[in-house]
């Protein structure tokens, strides 16, 4: 099944002192053909536009205009598309028990139950694809324009249990399309969402083993905990308990020795919830590297606490892949590509920045307003320094339920509960992660809650943090 989202691709910026600006082209636009062909996406968009010469058929309210765009020598193209997909998602057919949008309330933003499963989404923006709707005119694309890396989820590498938790037939042979992009020297990041008494333990145990010998080139392996709400209907689903957790890590930990031995690198890594339930500290920022698998809730913790005290890159707000390239040395008027399943799966996203004017200029304490998780991470990090008084607004997830305890999934209803169990005496740091261009999961906005209290929206980055509370401190020691 395809789900059709926008009808034809539309100007979303024009560069300056660029050769579409030259001839015409205006915010708006809707591009029809280029070159003679209709585009499907922004991969196939910047390909067309690559030549001196490029062929325009656009749609301008209800006039059709033929453009011609000749560059001249070193001028920029200059025109940045609205979406990341013009023709139609691969939507998925899976109907894993464990996926979190069927355990979603009624009533949230119509993109939140959007499920993908397209391989181009994964490389241009990190969804992660089961390979099962994957063909072989898909791979031939994948291996021609190394697109690359591509981020798959495994779950388990026995063809009947992989299947059994797909509940789809193919799900037991569509791995055999990561052995020929490994292959192809196609990068592969793999994900395997752990679900107690049926992917973990003996089977966890099974897969690993599995991938060591099948697919010893990936480049990492990222197991994270299932994500469960209270409306969950699955009988078999339920949350790792504290001694679970605890076994997890060691059973990993083994592996990732054994890797590490037969490899001489050792690609998998936990994400830092297992360590959050099961009361451990989590590994050392040696053991990240290069946080490859950040937006997947792994090394989150760890990279927050090194740029928070200044020992390592705020790394938080890192573009990887496809538009790290297209972004570097881009002008100031470049606009990101919008993914239109941005929220498939409620993953980590690059949150849109929010400008909030404040009414006065506070000197209030400012407090730290966050999911169970996260103001765990805080107290800590927060215990023992000379910013010990900040206080941490804990926001139970009211909302969803279950072990739902990301600072990403916080709505507004929660935290305007907290809030007003904690009261009104101090300017509240909100993490724009839970925001999407000031709107909550549940529909109100940052200007909703801010008419109630003093807010202010905040970067999630340890260092923004930092700077925070530091200028709060030196603000309020004056008066």
């Amino acid at each position: 099944m395809s789900t059709a989202i926008d009808t034809l691709p539309e100007v979303s910026a024009v560069q300056s002192a660029s050769a579409a600006a030259r001839v015409g082209v205006q915010v708006g636009d809707q591009i029809v053909l280029v070159n003679g062909v209709v585009p499907r996406d922004i991969l196939e968009w910047h390909r067309l536009v690559e030549s001196d010469v490029v062929d325009l058929q656009i749609a301008r309210g209800r006039e059709s205009l033929d453009i011609v765009i000749e560059r001249l020598p070193g001028e920029p193209f200059g025109i940045s598309i609205n979406s990341a997909v013009f023709d139609r998602i691969h939507t998925c057919d899976n109907h894993c028990e464990f996926c979190f949008i069927y355990q979603l309330p009624k009533g949230m933003r119509r993109s939140l139950y959007l499920k993908d499963d397209d391989y181009r989404l994964s490389f241009l923006f990190g969804n992660f694809t089961t390979l099962t709707r994957f063909t072989e005119a898909d791979l031939e694309r994948v291996v021609e324009e190394k697109l690359s890396p591509l981020y798959v989820s495994i779950h388990a590498v026995d063809p009947h249990v992989r299947s059994d938790m797909l509940r789809n037939n193919r799900g037991g042979f569509s791995l055999r399309w990561v052995r020929l992009m490994l292959d192809n020297q196609i990068d592969i990041r793999a994900q395997i969402v752990l679900c107690p008494g049926v992917n973990d333990g003996d089977v966890l145990e099974s897969t690993l083993s599995g991938l060591l010998e099948q697919f010893p080139e990936l480049e990492s392996i990222a197991v994270v905990p299932l994500g469960l709400s209270q409306f969950n209907t699955e009988s078999r689903m339920r949350f790792h308990t504290s001694d679970e957790a605890n076994a997890v890590i060691d059973l990993v930990e083994e592996w990732q020795r054994r890797f590490r031995s037969v490899l001489g690198r050792q690609p998998i890594h936990l994400a830092d919830e297992f360590y959050l339930v099961a009361n451990r500290d989590v590994p050392s920022a040696d053991h990240y590297g290069e946080y490859p698998m950040l937006e997947d809730g792994v090394g989150l913790v760890r990279s927050f606490i090194e740029s928070f005290s200044g020992n390592g890159p705020d790394v938080s707000g890192r573009h990887d892949g496809f538009f790290a390239s297209v972004d570097h040395g881009s002008p100031t008027d470049y606009v990101r590509p919008v993914n239109p399943a941005v929220e498939t799966s409620l993953r980590v996203a690059q949150p849109v920045s929010v400008s909030l004017n404040p009414r006065t200029r506070s000197v209030k304490v400012p407090a730290i307003v966050s999911g169970p998780y996260g103001s765990s991470m805080f107290r800590k990090l927060l215990a023992g320094t000379d910013l010990a008084h900040i206080p941490v607004v804990e926001v139970p997830n009211l909302h969803f339920g279950g072990n739902t305890a990301v600072a990403g999934l916080m709505t507004f209803a929660d935290i305007q509960g907290a809030l007003r169990a904690h009261g009104r005496e101090n300017v509240y740091l909100l993490p724009d992660v839970c925001l999407n261009d000031g709107v909550f999961l549940d529909g109100a906005t940052v200007g909703d809650l801010s008419e109630e209290f003093d807010i202010e929206v905040i970067a999630t980055s340890g260092v923004a943090l930092r700077q925070r509370l530091e200028a709060a401190r030196k603000e309020n020691s004056r008066d």
